[in-house]
């Protein structure tokens, strides 16, 4: 029996009922419900021309966040709250600061990709204070999965400034908690339609049970990949098991010298928490991961299950030692997240389990931990090298080190021979240049659209040196000067 979908929509309770699990919200507004302000430009989360703002409930209260209404399919808004450019509009017809500022600046030309904008801004607006201008950095990251062919982004930046200085409008955050506390469901249930299904457990032991019984059943969480399985290549999937209700997987704790986060906690939330820890660094990477809206729907779980070999995250949570958590029928078993990769797109996986949760390591005395992202662009771009290094120092000796790199092989993986070459010794430049040589031994990179094998293979080497020169103990360069030097 298939469960109807509900969630808020212009202020009311909207049910659907006979869609297809994989029906994008996108396609829903635009074709069902003929709501066209939302548009769409690339149908796979990079261009923002689609980007809506959701609520959910936590903790107890509304939390809204922008997100890329062209990936995400439309069951997983059940227990959710939608809203569109449409809904910016005052009640007495007049525009919304957000939508003004976008005015009064020019900020909108051809004006295809102007919604998408006014939603970013409109969510950044929603999370400042009044009378709090955002700073410029805010701003880039508000908008950094918006594009613009037109404007040049600066009367859009202007712009941002500009609505913080418009007389406030209120949003009635309570009013809205309270409206989804009466859609939430005690219980998993069923979306179906045509024998395809979307199955939404609400806890552990229902999700278990659904794996079980559903082994072919594709694992959703943020979206952020499984979406374009389907808008890009055309995938029919005929189960879903979505993660997105389980409220155990969206817990972040502290343990035991770890950071253990649930696989349902966003990637925006699990990099908040782990940059309270390594702001410096992890604070560059974070930003450049991926836009906001994917940050906000995407997580880390999901992101690690994955384990695509440009995987960004992969790459230090190995060079840090982390630890992945699963969960079957059998109950939990952790193993170190390197041994998790098998080959190219297989994993240590036994029937009926899934990702829980990934410990992380905190802060340990004597260890430098640096990771270092190369792409063509600055925001929003596949890395093509990713390299993250911790190393135990003690008196400039390298008591153990720990190099991993994504982009070098068909895993994120170690450089075994690199770290062999190290240990014990003192970290020097002789040192140095023989791990920068067992590097060209450890990876046998492929030659792609990113860069080439030997860019790759030279890339790899220079960030080992540039974590030298941050971490050496004769006169070490600090980060902000390595970084200057790099960007000239």
């Amino acid at each position: 029996m298939s469960t109807p979908i509900r969630f808020l929509f212009r202020g009311a309770v909207h049910e659907v009922e006979g869609v297809a699990p994989t029906r994008t919200v996108l396609q829903y507004l635009r074709e069902d419900l003929h709501c066209t302000g939302t548009k769409e430009g690339c149908a796979e989360g990079d261009c923002g021309a689609c980007t809506v703002v959701v609520a959910s409930l936590e903790d107890g209260a509304a939390r809204l966040k922008a997100v890329n209404a062209c990936i995400q399919f439309l069951p997983a808004l059940d227990g959710k709250a939608l809203f569109t450019v449409e809904d910016l509009q005052q009640a007495d017809g007049a525009l919304h600061p957000v939508q003004q500022a976008l005015v009064e600046c020019h900020g909108s030309q051809c004006g295809f990709c102007t919604p998408g904008f006014a939603m970013s801004l409109w969510g950044m607006y929603l999370g400042q204070e009044d009378g709090q201008a955002p700073s410029r950095c805010q701003v880039d990251d508000a908008l950094s999965g918006n594009l613009c062919r037109c404007t040049g982004y600066r009367p859009i930046i202007d712009a941002a400034r500009r609505m913080g200085e418009l007389p406030r409008v209120a949003f009635d955050r309570a009013a809205l908690a309270a409206q989804l506390r009466a859609l939430q469901r005690e219980a998993g249930v069923v979306h179906g339609h045509a024998g395809h299904t979307f199955h939404a457990p609400r806890t552990l032991d229902e999700l278990v049970a659904a794996r079980v019984a559903h082994p072919d059943a594709v694992l959703l969480a943020g979206s952020t990949d499984v979406g374009l399985w389907v808008t890009k290549r055309m995938r029919v999937l005929s189960d879903i098991l979505y993660l997105g209700h389980v409220a155990e997987l969206k817990t972040v704790r502290e343990a035991d010298g770890a950071i253990e986060i649930g696989a349902g906690v966003s990637l925006e939330d699990a990099y908040n928490a782990l940059c309270r820890h390594y702001p410096a660094e992890l604070g560059e990477l974070r930003q450049r991961f991926a836009s906001l809206p994917i940050r906000n729907a995407g997580t880390l779980g999901g992101n690690v299950a994955n384990g695509s070999p440009i995987g960004d995250s992969m790459p230090w949570l190995i060079a840090l030692g982390s630890q992945i958590v699963l969960r079957g029928p059998g109950g939990e078993r952790a193993l170190a997240l390197e041994d998790f990769y098998l080959g190219y797109q297989v994993k240590d996986l036994r029937p009926g389990e899934f990702v829980q949760a990934v410990r992380v390591p905190l802060p340990r005395a004597g260890v430098a931990f640096r990771t270092y992202k190369l792409a063509k662009r600055f925001d929003q771009d596949i890395s093509a090298v990713c390299a993250a290094f911790a190393f135990t120092l003690d008196d400039g000796v390298v008591l153990d080190a720990r190099i991993a790199f994504g982009g070098m092989a068909a895993t994120p993986q170690r450089a075994a021979r690199a770290e062999s070459v190290l240990r014990g010794r003192a970290w020097d430049e002789d040192a140095l240049r023989a791990a920068m040589a067992a590097l060209a031994e450890d990876y046998a990179p492929l030659s792609d659209m990113r860069a080439s094998s030997a860019y790759r293979t030279k890339a790899a080497q220079n960030l080992l040196r540039r974590f030298w020169l941050e971490t050496r103990a004769a006169d070490p360069l600090p980060a902000a000067a390595v970084n200057a030097f790099a960007r000239a």
